[in-house]
């Protein structure tokens, strides 16, 4: 394949990713934003904590919360990219976007 064919086949790819055509409900969109939300706080009480010189594992511990709330978080954005942009990418005959899922998978891990 040609460097200009496959960056057509990324354009295919990334272009359903861009825009979802299948768009989140409400109640996703607020359950998301209210995790974030909740990260950004967690993110925001770990920066005080330093301010107060706190204790290095209690600091630590609160990294760790961040981490596994973020991890969490890409995986349900994961499972909804998988059913909606994933599917309807397959039914259009674009095996191609399997490529880009397992890459996601791997940036995830």
């Amino acid at each position: 394949m040609t460097a200009t064919g496959n960056n057509a086949n990324k354009e295919n790819i990334c272009r359903c990713c861009r825009t979802k055509h299948t768009p989140r409900s409400e109640k996703e969109v607020r359950q998301l934003q209210n995790r974030l939300s909740r990260m950004i706080g967690q993110l925001n009480g770990i920066g005080k904590m330093l301010d107060e010189n706190r204790y290095c594992g209690d600091i630590l511990t609160q990294i760790a919360a961040v981490e596994s709330a973020l991890q969490s978080f890409g995986y349900i954005v994961l499972k909804e990219h998988m059913e909606t942009c994933v599917a309807e990418e397959i039914k259009k005959g674009n095996d191609q976007i399997m490529e880009e899922a397992i890459e996601l998978f791997k940036k995830l891990k």
